[in-house]
């Protein structure tokens, strides 16, 4: 039986993490602390706060302490073993996946393509886009108006006729000599970076400039072109919900029922909803909805942080009890001051309405989906029940 009293009696108060383990010396809760000697004894406390931590303590063998210098690098810390032990007793948010994003290449002709993972080539990237198929859907929308090319380097090195991209429009095949001249090439290349970066107005004035140039030129066949990806663009920016500060945020909503949490991330960048993703985690038992918030946002933001561009600001749908303790680690990775709000104003608590009516959306159809497997397999279950017996009274 562990001995609470005497590895107390051993416990400093200062900050870090600890481990706890069950009977098979497994890792069953990982924790952090500012004070770990009172975040401990908190643990062994007559009255426990709720069934799942007396469930916990039922089951300690063993505690291992790990001190740390701050209260950021165990919060760091505390994430990465929750990652590597999994452990039972802990939220888990089940995402190991990397964020795709849209890479605009470094090459003397540069291309477009869908990147996900380190961002070691030379060249742009633009993002995050919350799956592969908004980077697919947004590359041929960007196409259609701008064509830049999509193809690989070692098909573009190779070419000697244009392909059939170029037949259709949908690329300016600079791959052959000739075809497309460098200052049009580069042109097209600036309008894709700034619609990326949401500067929708500024490539509009600069089309709407060459159109005017073009018309007074007599070169109408150039004017009707420009004036069709005018069009386009205009088209794509009315049917996006933008914010005029053109924010760069994450906004992230949350529900909980029968057990079962959603928190819905709407990524925004440069005022541009690029999409969304509801996430799941694993909740032990008894969980309070503040714990599922905060260790969601301390895994998906430190154990990701090298994978995803991290946004200037972050919107919750819950106050969070170490929110300035997550802002100050989120803005020594990045570099730069990262801020974490509870109470948005203007646009930002219409974003926050926006994440929170798709989280309560996602969970009622997953607890729904859950409902009619579950009733499915009773019905099977049943079926076989039946057909057991039948078979018994048979012989």
């Amino acid at each position: 039986m562990f001995d609470a009293k005497a590895f107390l009696k051993t416990v400093t108060s200062q900050p870090g993490v600890y481990r706890m383990y069950d009977a098979g010396g497994t890792v069953i809760y990982v924790g952090k602390a500012k004070d770990l000697k009172k975040r401990l004894s908190s643990y062994f406390r007559s009255n426990l706060a709720s069934r799942k931590t007396e469930a916990l303590v039922a089951q300690i063998q063993q505690i291992d302490v790990t001190v740390t210098h701050t209260e950021t690098e165990a919060l760091l810390l505390e994430h990465n073993y929750i990652k590597l032990y999994q452990p039972r007793y802990n939220v888990l948010l089940r995402d190991d996946k990397s964020y795709p994003f849209i890479f605009l290449s470094g090459d003397t002709h540069p291309r477009l393509a869908m990147h996900r993972g380190a961002k070691h080539a030379k060249g742009e990237y633009f993002g995050p886009f919350p799956n592969g198929y908004a980077v697919r859907e947004t590359l041929a929308l960007l196409q259609k108006i701008f064509p830049v090319r999509q193809c690989e380097n070692s098909v573009y090195r190779n070419r000697s006729r244009p392909c059939l991209q170029y037949q259709i429009g949908r690329c300016l095949g600079p791959c052959v000599a000739g075809l497309v001249s460098e200052e049009e090439y580069a042109q097209q290349v600036e309008y894709v970076r700034l619609f990326l970066s949401g500067k929708d107005d500024q490539v509009l004035t600069q089309l709407i400039a060459r159109m005017e140039k073009a018309s007074q030129e007599l070169a109408f066949e150039e004017a009707a072109r420009i004036r069709d990806q005018i069009q386009a663009v205009r088209r794509v920016t009315e049917r996006q919900f933008v914010s005029n500060s053109g924010d760069d945020l994450d906004v992230i909503g949350v529900a909980f029922d029968a057990g079962m949490a959603c928190v819905h991330v709407l990524f925004i960048r440069q005022g541009k909803v690029l999409g969304s993703r509801s996430y799941f985690p694993k909740v032990p038992g008894g969980t309070e909805l503040g714990e599922v918030v905060e260790t969601f946002v301390g895994q998906f933001y430190l154990q990701g942080s090298q994978m995803r561009t991290l946004p200037g600001e972050i919107l919750l749908d819950f106050n969070l009890s170490d929110k300035m303790l997550l802002a100050d680690s989120l803005s020594e990775l990045a570099g730069r001051r990262i801020y974490v709000q509870t109470k948005p104003r203007g646009d930002r608590a219409r974003y926050l309405k926006l994440a929170r009516t798709n989280a309560a959306t996602a969970l009622t159809t997953k607890l729904s989906q859950q409902s009619t497997v579950t009733q499915r397999l009773t019905a099977l279950a049943t079926v076989l029940k039946l057909s057991c017996g039948q078979a018994d009274g048979m012989f």
